[in-house]
């Protein structure tokens, strides 16, 4: 052996360095991620108190753009309490209104007119929508794309466009003034937003049901009653109502189509002419008599106090709902 040659490690010796090389490879990764997290932890602490005052500022105006956006609304209820209170009696909810200039008329007729008008358009939205969201959650291809389009058009037609069309298509041909005509006039109005509400609602329930109703055999007609529909009734009826409380207070479409009442006469027949609190606001409001619009003032604080209640009732039926289903 020569003097002075490297002398080559032995196996037992585990030094070499293909052994060596893993575990120092293991080692710098190991140093490199410690090294990684380190710095995302200064970078955090260095920018804390940035991140907070950025916080703070976004809840601050968040919390300035909701009062923003609660000013028309309290301010419109204090105008429309303040001025309607003193109206309000037994005698303004039973009885009939009376010839302009003289005190003392009621708005019976308005209200049972926008109660019968509002609960047949009701329907006859209800079910449309429901049987075309049913389609639209069901199929799949040009019709189903053209009805949710034409869905989406209908809800920005203006609403006197609507009552024109409505007096061309039944006023005239029927030749007299009708709720009925107001009700289909106040269904073309609601059907739109139902329809986009029933649709959303309807495709919140999870595809699990949907693959466990088909895995069982069962009908998808039976899958869509029994499953879909049950576990989206609480969004449905919240949409639904939340419509309805839109169309209590549409003006437009009903001057064209119901004609005001005959003399101030309550009548439940949606066939004769009606009146409806939206017009006895409209034609009370523009009178120069004080008591006529103290009398629009009244009725626009029993309207805002309906379409109030429709919307509280919504949120009740839902959360009843939503909890007995789970």
């Amino acid at each position: 052996m020569t003097v002075g040659a490297p002398t080559p490690p032995s196996p037992a010796s585990g030094g070499g360095p293909t052994d060596g090389a893993p575990g120092m490879r293991a080692t710098n990764g190991a140093v490199a991620v410690a090294e990684r997290r380190e710095l995302v932890r200064s970078t955090a602490r260095r920018s804390l108190g940035r991140r907070r005052q950025l916080g703070r500022v976004a809840q601050v105006a968040c919390a300035l753009a909701c009062a923003i956006a609660l000013v028309p609304l309290v301010a419109l209820a204090y105008e429309v309490i303040s001025r309607g209170i003193d109206a309000l009696s037994v005698a303004f909810f039973v009885h009939t209104p009376t010839p302009p200039g003289i005190p003392g008329g009621g708005i019976a007729d308005s209200i049972v007119g926008t109660v019968v008008i509002v609960a047949l358009a009701m329907v006859m939205a209800m079910v449309v929508a429901l049987f075309v969201a049913l389609f639209l959650i069901d199929r799949s291809g040009p019709i189903a794309s053209t009805l949710r389009f034409s869905a989406d058009v209908l809800t920005g037609v203006p609403s006197i466009a609507i009552g024109i069309f409505v007096y061309a298509a039944i006023v005239r041909p029927m030749h007299q003034f009708s709720g009925f005509a107001g009700s289909v006039a106040l269904a073309i109005l609601m059907v739109p937003i139902m329809i986009r509400a029933d649709e959303e609602a309807m495709r919140t329930v999870p595809v699990d049901l949907w693959e466990a109703g088909m895995a069982l055999g069962v009908r998808r007609a039976r899958v869509m009653r029994s499953v879909v529909l049950r576990e989206s009734l609480p969004a449905l009826v919240t949409g639904n109502l939340l419509a309805v409380a839109r169309g209590v207070g549409e003006t437009a479409p009903l001057l064209f189509v119901i004609g005001g009442g005959i003399g101030g006469m309550v009548t439940w027949n949606p066939l004769h002419p009606m009146s409806a609190m939206t017009i006895t606001i409209y034609e009370d409001g523009t009178q120069a008599f004080p008591a006529a619009q103290q009398t629009a003032w009244g009725t626009a604080l029993v309207l805002l106090f309906m379409v109030l209640v429709l919307s509280v009732v919504a949120r009740i039926v839902a959360a009843r709902m939503t909890r007995h289903a789970r």
